[in-house]
């Protein structure tokens, strides 16, 4: 008889994303480097400083008069004048002030015009210094965190640009974003263009990461603009592990010049389709960006850095966090509440470990049992690239898929009855024991820790509602269960088979089985598993594969 296979069949829609981490930029000075950029920052910093000061108080100047007396704040668009004034004189500046702090500026394609298409969808986003495409665009309207509105004088330039404003902690925010987007690209040419950066975060230009819905639902037609900084020494990336805003900043400055190419692809109409559905509008426009940079795609979005960044206030490597969240909340159906509390959950196992993984002895240690064939075969199908440890992202997959749909009434009833082999209606620590041992092959194994922390009224005996109460918290466990079952199954389809194949082997002290279960531990058996019974009476629903 073929071995058992234990690990289940892996679905490529789960494998890692070809970049493990888009939002760290390593990246460090060498001693030449820092050499060079004191000296060249000796002259350049303090002269680069003045004209920036000075270009800003002039934006900063026209801006307040293009805004001056005018009613309505973001609510009505500005015209005539006041609309001539920001795109002619704040895009002069801002090219001005770009060219000062050494930017040397390339750009491909043509740019389309307000009724050829009302939306720009700009990626990589990887630095502020990316607003350079609104100076090329005629300082068309962006999307912008609320709290950027309020900073002293660059608030005022931004008012001017009467921006989308977006604030991460509203929840009715986004709701409400993608509407004034609606409203604005829908508007025939009241208000002006609109530039979004769809990714919604900065990056290291590895990959493009997901795209946000907000500016394809509209459905109108949208230019893609490509990003490219293709410097030897990269001082402009700003990511959420790497240099801060300050350092970059300074660092760019001190430079003699930094090259940057922005491409303007040919505008994407969108088909009836894509109308009707803005995520395949966005993946498509994203598909064609992806294409032309020559980089690949990936589920990662902003709140794979929310993750990120709890994982690092949980003393984990920060890059545990990430889990593509777009595709794991889409395919599981997770919130991002509750796979934050399951990194609170992972943190707890893995604290003893480095590296942030689940080795398999702080698997046992958290599940309070001993290492064995049943515990190393849940370990296995948790482990997904087989290399020994479980990551956050196998950990999250795992109980959705393995332990979660094993975790059903049906089970717990099963597993309670099987515990239960007097009947009546409790356990005691004895018959806890004895299934306990008898699955893990152990028989000299104390179970009185775990027993009492399943026994919350400290009764010395467990009902139903503690047991399922527990397991409802701890879904490892379920699967645990089940996979014993399943071995136990096994081993007699083993037996039973060598009993036919081999009719002089049923006498013979000794036999052979595939899998290493244990034979002097009596199993224990009652009416959910009577002895001899091949028949699986399971719920199978923790076997879909995943």
């Amino acid at each position: 008889m073929a071995q058992r296979v234990l690990p289940l069949p892996r679905q490529q829609s789960f494998c890692p994303p070809t970049v493990p981490n888009p939002f760290v930029h390593p990246g460090r000075l060498t001693a030449g480097d820092k050499l060079r950029t004191v000296l060249q920052g000796i002259i350049l910093l303090p002269l680069r400083a003045i004209c920036i000061a000075f270009i800003l108080l002039l934006a900063w100047l026209f801006a307040s008069i293009a805004t001056f007396r005018h009613h309505g704040k973001g609510s009505v668009p500005l015209k005539g004048w006041r609309r001539r004034m920001i795109q002619t004189t704040l895009s002069c500046l801002t090219r001005t002030l770009f060219f000062v702090m050494g930017f040397q500026v390339k750009v491909k394609g043509k740019i389309a015009s307000l009724p050829e298409a009302p939306i720009f969808v700009a990626a990589p986003h990887s630095s502020f210094f990316d607003a350079i495409i609104s100076a090329l665009t005629g300082m068309p309207s962006i999307v912008s965190r609320a709290e950027n509105l309020s900073t002293p004088i660059f608030g005022t330039i931004l008012s001017s640009l009467q921006p989308v404003s977006v604030s991460r902690q509203d929840p009715d925010s986004r709701k409400n974003t993608v509407t004034e987007i609606t409203k604005r690209a829908l508007s025939r040419g009241q208000w002006p263009q609109i530039l979004i950066f769809p990714e919604g975060t900065c990056t290291n230009r590895s990959c493009l990461i997901t795209f946000k819905q907000g500016a394809f639902v509209p459905g109108v037609p949208v230019q893609p603009v490509l990003l490219r900084y293709p410097n030897k020494l990269d001082t402009v990336t700003w990511t959420w592990q790497g240099y801060s805003l300050k350092e970059l900043c300074v660092m760019t400055v001190c430079q003699l010049f930094t090259r940057v190419e922005v491409e303007f692809l040919p505008v994407h109409v969108p088909t009836e389709e894509e109308k009707n559905d803005p995520i395949l509008f966005a993946n498509r426009v994203r598909q064609t960006m992806a294409t032309a940079l020559n980089v690949p795609v990936t589920d990662h979005t902003f709140e794979d850095c929310r993750l990120m960044i709890s994982a690092g206030q949980l003393t984990l490597p920060m890059e545990a966090g990430l889990v593509e969240f777009t595709k794991i909340s889409k395919k599981l159906n997770l919130k991002w509440n509750h796979v934050r509390e399951q990194l609170d959950t992972f943190a707890a196992i893995a604290s003893a470990s480095k590296g942030g993984r689940i080795g398999i002895d702080e698997f046992a240690e958290y599940l309070k049992l001993p290492i064995s064939d049943v515990l190393k075969e849940l370990f296995l199908l948790f482990d997904r690239n087989g290399d020994g440890t479980i990551d956050f992202r196998e950990y999250v997959i795992g109980l959705s898929i393995l332990c979660n749909p094993a975790n059903t009434e049906e089970t717990i009833q099963m597993a309670f009855k099987l515990f239960d082999m007097d009947e009546d209606g409790t356990i005691t620590e004895d018959e806890f024991a004895c299934i306990i041992q008898s699955a893990l092959g152990v028989p000299e194994l104390d179970v009185s820790m775990l027993f009492k922390e399943i026994d919350a009224d400290e009764t010395g005996k467990l009902s139903y509602d503690e047991f399922k109460n527990f397991t409802l918290k701890h879904p490892e466990y379920a699967k645990l269960f089940t996979t014993y079952l399943d071995l136990q199954r096994y081993q007699l389809d083993v037996l039973e088979e060598d009993d036919i194949e081999s009719p002089e082997v049923k006498h013979s002290p000794v036999r052979k089985s595939t899998i290493p279960v244990s034979e002097t531990t009596p199993t224990a058996r009652n009416k959910v598993c009577p002895e001899g019974n091949g028949e699986d009476n399971s719920s199978t629903s923790d076997k879909k594969d995943d």
